[in-house]
């Protein structure tokens, strides 16, 4: 919360790397006990619902703190007051996060402890289910990659290219909420079909013009509300309570292995051919679609276990 705001004083690139790097470092340290504390706070709500509010939440975050952003720079002119007006906004959160933790101490006293779960290890579902996870976010492009392709091939205006994160990000926040309500419902089945819809973005950013690609941003930001709402909720259907604090630092840290492996081949696949790219984001998150189904039967087969 304080890196970002501290670019206001960075008077180098070097200083601007490092607090960049300590962001990073301090957004994946916090991401595995939050998720933690997430699926605590959802059970009695649903896990869907819990995770997409998070989300819609986030998305609402990164649609108006870059318009701060940009009506600083409109009114100021330097980097410097915008960064440093973000200050406000971390100290808010840091505030939040104080109360949260005097009104909830402890947040796995949100949810009854389960008294025949294994504490030695993961199920069987959980680490299949990681493959599947893990395929989806190595073909899952980063915006950069699409913005580059755009500005590169001529495909959207320069100045089209934040409103069409800004449309994706939109979609990301309201399908996270809808898509949250269809996994309470329907299970982990309801990423097969939605795998399948959020690959088609790949050929419509890479290969289409403005109108494919403006279709294309949004349904990849469908994909993203996808993956920060129901890919990490459905972890807190498989791992007992005892041992989700582990389950969710090894699920986070292989995810996001596979989508720095997946982003590094798209980079050595757009220089040699952009259709290349295209045809690796539709074959890797395709491959996902068995895997999945074979967790969908999993599940059924535990839930009728234990009735």
């Amino acid at each position: 919360m304080t890196a970002v705001p501290l670019l206001a004083i960075a008077g180098n690139w070097q200083m601007a790397a490092i607090l960049i790097l300590l962001e990073r470092i301090g957004k994946a340290t916090r991401n595995p006990p939050r998720d933690v504390m997430l699926s605590h706070a959802a059970k009695e709500i649903g896990y869907g619902w819990g995770f997409g509010v998070h989300e819609a939440l986030d998305q609402c975050g990164a649609l108006f703190g870059p318009l701060v952003v940009a009506a600083v720079l409109s009114f100021k002119g330097q980097y410097s007051s915008a960064f440093a007006i973000l200050a406000i906004p971390a100290a808010v959160t840091l505030c939040m996060v104080m109360v949260a933790r005097f009104l909830y101490p402890r947040p796995e006293e949100m949810e009854a402890r389960t008294t025949n779960a294994s504490t030695t290890g993961f199920p069987r579902i959980f680490w299949i289910y990681m493959a599947g996870a893990a395929l989806v976010a190595c073909g899952f492009a980063d915006f950069q990659l699409i913005a580059f392709h755009f500005q590169k091939a001529d495909a959207v205006g320069t100045a089209m290219i934040p409103v069409m994160y800004s449309i994706a990000m939109a979609v990301s926040g309201l399908g996270s909420l809808t898509f949250g309500r269809m996994f309470d419902r329907a299970g982990v089945r309801i990423l097969i079909p939605l795998t399948v819809v959020s690959a088609l973005f790949a050929p419509l950013v890479f290969l289409g013009h403005f109108w494919a690609a403006l279709v294309g941003a949004a349904i990849w930001g469908l994909g993203m509300g996808v993956h920060e709402s129901i890919i990490p909720a459905a972890v807190a259907t498989m791992v007992p309570p005892e041992r989700r604090p582990s389950a969710y630092g090894l699920f986070t840290g292989i995810y996001g292995i596979a989508w720095f492996l997946g982003s590094a081949v798209m980079g050595f696949l757009y220089d040699f051919r952009v259709a290349a790219v295209v045809v690796f984001c539709l074959v890797t998150q395709v491959a996902a679609i068995p895997v999945f189904v074979a967790v969908g039967r999993l599940a059924s087969h535990e839930q009728s276990v234990s009735r």
